[in-house]
């Protein structure tokens, strides 16, 4: 493989953008079929109680991997600022410590989590079957963590590398695995017997621990990670670096499986009908975001590197085209799922309860689809210009200061479309807010070199 560079400060921006975009394309497409098919087919076992279990699942997996992709911010933006400084070995020595780190942080996760499961997630408001399918997944699901981590903090750093084919060649090659084990081993075939719920869990375990071993293989042959003994002076210097990214982008991050467990909660009050709804609809709702994602994911640290060369005006343009994608796009997507909901989730379960609250959901959610993808992007340009508490603020504006007192206000009058709109009105303010003050952030950099 050639030797690492700054990939992402040469060529047009917009060609270099759509080019990365469209190698990251179908790796978003697979990630988001990780969701999907997991969905699918529990949901064809029948019944609430499986697929309200998946909704149960939800927050706590996304609380997990939160906290992984917090680690990842600050490896990514580090290893960019460093490769547009064109300092390799400082971005080879950024990987290497993040991995040690994110692997201590999952065992800990894990053991936490298995300990605490009972507790947790009948608080959460799972009970009866629903909470004995719960755990039934997340029992196996725990011992996925450490190289679920190492998964993701490789795929990160081949992207911060500008090697977005190899990342999506990896969340490809997980999801295939993913989607044909799970068939297998949710009902059975031949002498393996049917797992229901658990069996989706063993096969997401197993993508994951073939990817880590796949993505660590390549970070060797890309120079990227070395097994050479590291001074621990050293070593701690570099986790600071990262953690000066990580804490504020993974408190930022956290908010959101706290929200989500909070209106997770509020919407069990509804039943276990809406919880599955809910559930599937926003699983469904992620494929409006396949290709904004594709955009977004190197948005950060296409940002980071023109920023650590000092080429302000390339960031401004990597924002602007960014913004101008997703909005186009994911208009376009909101009106396919506000007009053809009712033919989408009959795809999705035979419930027909679930079904109208699922159609009642997309009729709602998808007015604010692009401002979703627009805050994300503005969260990214702070990241990326070296302002990562700027992150945190936004997203606390987001969940604590609108979506769960909307959510609450919902529940307080017995509305579970108000339960929608309060997720579609923080979309829009907090989208607001946010791409107002990052355009502001970008303009307000000077000329190229100084």
């Amino acid at each position: 493989m050639s030797s690492i560079k700054a990939e992402y400060t040469q060529g047009p921006v917009a060609s270099t953008m759509l080019k990365t975009a469209c190698a990251m394309l179908a790796g978003t497409m697979a990630m988001t079929g990780y969701n999907l098919a997991d969905t699918f087919f529990v949901g064809r076992l029948g019944g609430e109680a499986p697929l309200a279990a998946m909704g149960f699942t939800f927050p706590v997996v996304m609380f997990v991997s939160c906290i992984f992709n917090g680690i990842g911010s600050g490896i990514m933006a580090n290893m960019a600022h460093a490769l547009g400084r064109n300092d390799e070995k400082q971005a080879a020595l950024l990987v290497a410590s993040g991995m040690i780190l994110v692997s201590i942080i999952a065992i800990l996760l894990a053991a936490i989590g298995i300990a605490s499961a009972n507790w947790l997630f009948a608080a959460l408001g799972a009970e009866g079957e629903t909470l004995v399918q719960v755990r039934r997944y997340m029992d196996v699901w725990y011992f996925g963590c450490f190289t679920a981590g190492l998964s993701m903090e490789g795929h990160k750093a081949l992207i911060a590398a500008g090697r977005p084919k190899s990342a999506s060649g990896m969340t490809i090659l997980g999801m295939l695995i993913n989607v044909g084990l799970d068939p297998l081993f949710i009902f059975g075939y031949g002498p393996i017997p049917g797992m229901g719920i658990r069996g989706a869990a063993i096969a997401t375990v197993l993508s994951q621990m073939v990817t880590a071993v796949v993505i660590i293989f390549i970070l060797r042959r890309a120079d990227l990670l070395h097994f050479r003994r590291i001074p621990l002076p050293r070593l701690l210097k570099t986790w600071r670096a990262i953690i000066r990214y990580a804490i504020p982008a993974t408190l930022g991050l956290l908010l959101f499986p706290i929200g989500n467990a909070i209106t997770t909660r509020i919407t069990a009050t509804f039943g276990d009908a809406a919880v599955a709804a809910v559930s599937a609809a926003s699983r469904l709702e992620s494929v409006a975001f396949v290709f904004p994602m594709s955009v977004g994911i190197t948005l950060m640290p296409m940002i980071a590197q023109n920023y650590g060369a000092k080429l302000y005006s390339r960031v401004r343009l990597c924002l602007r085209f960014a913004i101008g994608i997703a909005a186009f796009f994911l208009i376009i997507m909101g009106a396919v799922f506000i007009i053809f909901a009712p033919h989408i989730v009959v795809y999705f379960t035979p419930e027909q309860s679930v079904r109208e609250i699922m159609i009642t959901y997309l009729r709602i959610i998808p007015y604010g689809l692009f401002m979703v993808e627009i805050f994300r992007f503005s969260c990214f340009a702070f990241t990326g210009c070296g302002r990562p508490n700027f992150d945190a603020l936004f997203k606390v504006i987001r969940v604590v200061g609108l979506h769960v007192p909307l959510s609450l206000l919902a529940m307080a009058l017995n509305s579970l479309p108000g339960l929608f709109f309060a997720r579609l009105a923080s979309d829009v303010i907090s989208g607001a807010i946010a791409l107002i003050l990052a355009w502001r952030l970008v303009h307000s950099l000077p000329a190229d070199g100084e």
